[in-house]
């Protein structure tokens, strides 16, 4: 009788009590909480206001290369979805190009097996949801803070598998979509209205556009970027990214397939009156961790909240251990010293997009030196930072 009275009771509270509702569904995944979001009405009044509250930015790293038939971050991202408590809207993934789509040796006399990096991409898709805007890039190098923690070492990867997904949940006052622009073979002036059709003209909220060019070793290509980013070089606007191997997701355009041969630009645009930013150029003078250290306290006297900010690191394949005399993981390192707190991703391409620009909470620029409208650069590193606002 006892029994059957306190259980009486604990069916009483989950049906009627939105407050102890809503605690214990709290502590659920974000798969999890739809399905109970199933229940009933009060249940799903619960899960709606715990969604609305989950805007912090998640992420899935891949460190660990695993058996030949998949790419480290298939197998990790299918897993660590079961336990992320965002629903993603937005999500940016970057894998090493090597082991994407590269051979995979077989044991004895089989035949080598390749991965296939559409096939990767799309398997990639399908654990992701489906209304979820989705970039994907491959790229020599990664750039990779561990899951867990903010705190975490971020790691420079030069060799071997890996790559990360950034979750970006629905974030009040943040707008955060894809975009596409292919260099039309016909024509030798770029469309201009296209610009606005991205929402990158016409847009006072626009703050910080991350670009990524693709074939950048076809003929005409530095011509067309200079064409994208020319335009985009304002001083409210925080412009950072680089040259990687390919992309190989986009999928809120129509078509998505790989243009093959053409080259190109893609990108996500970050708008909202909250977001600050910061970028600063670390060029080929720093070669040390004295002159890294520098570069990173100038951006630390951009005075960004570090609460509710990630980090992006987009570097040259000449720099790295090679550059820094064999010292491995230095950029990611002195990141770490001046921000203890910041996650930090990106990778290492073949050229870089950035300059030394600060836009804080009133918008107004301080630049850290004279250089105004250098934007594409080599043999450097652009560190970014995003503050997406504070989160309830």
């Amino acid at each position: 009788g006892g029994a059957m009275e306190a259980a009486a009771k604990g069916v009483f509270v989950l049906s009627n009590l939105a407050e102890v509702v809503e605690r214990v569904l709290s502590f659920l995944p974000i798969k999890s909480l739809l399905s109970a979001a199933c229940v009933c009405r009060l249940w799903r009044e619960c899960a709606r206001r715990i969604l609305r509250a989950r805007q912090r930015v998640a992420w899935v790293s891949a460190l660990e290369p695993g058996p030949a038939d998949s790419h480290a971050l298939v197998r990790t991202l299918a897993r660590e979805l079961e336990r992320v408590h965002v629903l993603p809207q937005t999500v940016l993934y970057i894998a090493d190009a090597e082991t994407f789509s590269g051979h995979e040796d077989c044991h004895e006399q089989k035949k080598a097996r390749k991965r296939n990096s559409k096939e990767t991409a799309i398997a990639l898709e399908k654990l992701l949801p489906k209304r979820c805007q989705v970039l994907g890039l491959v790229t020599p190098g990664i750039v990779v803070t561990p899951m867990g923690s903010s705190s975490n070492q971020p790691q420079e990867i030069e060799e071997g598998e890996a790559g990360f997904a950034l979750l970006f949940p629905k974030i009040d006052g943040v707008k955060i979509h894809t975009f596409h622009f292919s260099k039309d073979s016909k024509n030798r002036i770029f469309d201009e209205s296209k610009f606005a059709e991205a929402g990158l003209k016409n847009n006072p909220d626009l703050r910080v556009v991350l670009l990524f060019g693709y074939n950048s070793w076809k003929s005409g290509a530095t011509r067309f970027l200079h064409q994208i980013v020319n335009p985009l070089n304002e001083k409210s606007i925080i412009l950072a990214g680089g040259q990687v191997e390919s992309f190989t997701s986009l999928t809120s355009e129509n078509n998505n397939a790989q243009p093959g041969d053409a080259c190109g630009v893609v990108g996500l645009a970050f708008s909202g009156p909250q977001i600050q930013s910061a970028t600063v150029l670390l060029d080929q003078d720093v070669a040390d961790e004295r002159t890294a250290e520098a570069a990173m306290q100038r951006l630390k006297a951009a005075n960004i909240p570090e609460h509710n900010t990630i980090g992006f690191m987009f570097a040259c394949v000449g720099r790295g251990y090679r550059h820094y005399k064999t010292k491995r993981n230095m950029e990611a390192d002195a990141f770490r010293k001046f921000f203890p707190n910041i996650p930090l991703f990106g990778f290492f391409g073949h050229g870089e997009i950035g300059c030394d620009r600060i836009v804080t909470g009133n918008f107004v620029l301080r630049e850290c030196n004279d250089i105004k409208d250098d934007l594409l650069h080599g043999y450097t590193t652009v560190m970014t930072l995003i503050h997406l606002g504070s989160t309830k």
